[in-house]
């Protein structure tokens, strides 16, 4: 269990999945740099986060900017959205009548992603709710701008171990401040960091290197 002092932001699970030496630059050596995805990215998220829209319709509630934590992963964020259904088996919520099962929604600006960056986040959302709340969470949804549509979620054994032992490779990075060294992809070139970050030069043989290789050199000949 982790104390709260020692909590890492959840929502940041993405940016470690998307690239380790980006969240190591954002979130240990704090360098950040907007660019238009990000903008946009929290125009969004701006608006689903509007705790004062809370909305009742019929036997579904929707609760926006959910406070959540995990002591287990060392985590604490906001949900986007939380939606909680009326049904005969669930848990039971303060002041209303019935029972209720939880679905988490993420907000994302743009489409589904190759990666699981999007989907270890609201799977992340589900392991807090579930231990905050004592239930089982078996799937949520993330919500594309660029689409305008839901993609659902399962949230798998194999997903629900991902998000664990990613959150302790960030604590274990987070403790050693440690940042990764560049591995240069496509995704760098829409990278907001790429210009800190700099993965051409990085790429590049180091001066020391160079100036070892030519030493050695003269002394062969």
């Amino acid at each position: 269990m982790y104390n709260e002092e020692d909590f890492l932001q959840l929502s940041r699970i993405q940016h470690f999945e998307f690239c380790r030496r980006q969240w190591a630059l954002a979130y240990i050596e704090l360098q950040w740099q907007e660019n238009v995805r990000t903008v946009e990215g929290k125009i969004l998220h701006e608006n689903a986060h509007d705790a004062s829209l809370k909305e009742k319709r019929g036997d579904l509630l929707i609760v926006r900017a959910m406070p959540i934590h995990s002591r287990e992963m060392g985590v604490s964020g906001e949900c986007d959205v939380v939606e909680f259904y009326k049904v005969e088996e669930g848990i039971h919520l303060a002041g209303k009548d019935g029972f209720y099962k939880v679905i988490p929604v993420e907000y994302k600006r743009g489409k589904p992603k190759a990666e699981d960056s999007d989907i270890l986040q609201v799977a992340a959302q589900a392991l807090c709710l579930e231990e905050m709340l004592c239930c089982r969470i078996p799937y949520g949804y993330i919500y594309y701008g660029e689409t305008r549509h839901r993609m659902k979620v399962e949230f798998t054994d194999e997903i629900q171990e991902k998000v664990k032992n990613t959150f302790a490779e960030m604590h274990r990075y987070y403790e050693q401040r440690y940042t990764p060294k560049v591995k240069t992809s496509k995704k760098c070139n829409a990278c907001s960091l790429k210009d800190i970050c700099l993965p051409v030069l990085n790429k590049k043989k180091s001066v020391s290197g160079y100036i070892d290789r030519i030493i050695a050199e003269e002394e062969k000949g």
